[in-house]
């Protein structure tokens, strides 16, 4: 599978052009540290160089022309800044993990003498467990949308892949048709990191596809299609921020009328897989997670999963 291009990188030159001239090197020097070495993708350089020329134009407003003068007090002043400014507390954390990267960089750089960053302490962030629907809601939700037109044949096809595979908006705008195994039910997803994986998916996910290709996506393809699998009513591969209107248009008589976000959905299957006995591991490799951590947190297991647990496996029960 291709890398397939991402959104566009803050203006290194613009940036540059802001800095002196020694802090403008290290920020290009950081930049090719967090491509070429870490591998990192658009969305996360794009990140990181936004939050790193805040850090380095506050160095520069306490008149520091180069990284010697960056030190443990200047990261917890531009920190503290933010804060009276009205930054969330998530805002805070990712900026300042941010800065201790930048710092760890520098220091095998030379540019530091120590690493000033690695004694930053952050506040940490509030994690929101998004709603979840219920599997009868779901299915609800995804049957509603029954029609042969084009649109709807789309916005079934966005739902049933979305909820059936728990892959991320991003990964989902970003098939190809060849991406989609039929045979197997399987979809190749290019996720954080560039890195790829094999997700199954089930018969009415296939059903949406084989529906979508053969009555819904001839009649808005044109030149500009290529190869993707979703498009907009233009013929263009379609974007998240439509992929994300849809999703909310369609649960918009969920979770107390507000309706939910692709990652609603997302957490909605992770949370019926655990609910349906599936290996936590297994759910991890599905959504992608490198940290099992990170699928504990963003799935849970029902209270009625745990005590069916509790009366099989405890001899006390």
């Amino acid at each position: 599978m291709r890398r397939r291009s991402g959104p566009q990188r803050p203006d290194l030159r613009r940036l540059r052009a802001e800095l002196p001239e020694q802090l403008g090197d290290a920020l290009t020097g950081f930049e090719r540290f967090l491509t070429l070495e870490r591998n990192r993708s658009a969305n996360t350089v794009a990140a990181y160089l936004g939050d790193l020329s805040l850090l380095l134009t506050h160095l520069a407003e306490r008149g520091e022309r180069d990284i010697s003068g960056l030190t443990l007090r200047t990261l917890r002043s531009w920190l503290a800044g933010l804060h009276d400014e009205g930054a969330a507390r998530t805002t805070l954390a990712r900026r300042a993990a941010a800065g201790r990267t930048f710092t760890a960089w520098a220091y095998k750089q030379g540019l530091l003498e120590a690493d000033v960053g690695e004694l930053l302490v952050s506040p940490r962030p509030h994690r929101s467990i998004p709603g979840v629907l219920s599997a009868d809601e779901a299915a609800h939700v995804i049957e509603e949308l029954d029609g042969t037109e084009p649109d709807q044949l789309r916005d079934r096809l966005v739902l049933e892949l979305l909820y059936g595979t728990g892959i991320r908006v991003a990964e989902l705008v970003g098939l190809d048709i060849d991406d989609v195994d039929r045979s197997r039910r399987v979809v190749r997803v290019l996720g954080k990191g560039n890195k790829q994986r094999t997700v199954p998916f089930g018969a009415p996910a296939d059903t949406a596809v084989h529906r979508w290709l053969a009555s819904g996506r001839p009649f808005w393809c044109t030149d500009q299609s290529g190869a993707a699998l979703l498009l907009g009513r233009r013929g263009r591969r379609l974007d998240q921020r439509s992929a994300r209107d849809i999703v909310n248009r369609s649960t918009a008589g969920t979770l107390g009328g507000n309706g939910m976000s692709p990652h609603g959905l997302r957490h909605s299957a992770a949370t019926h897989l655990l609910d349906g006995g599936a290996d936590l591991r297994a759910v991890q490799e599905l959504l992608g997670h490198a940290s099992l951590a990170t699928t504990q947190i963003y799935t849970h297991v029902s209270v009625e999963r745990l005590r069916s647990s509790f009366n099989q496996a405890h001899p006390r029960a």
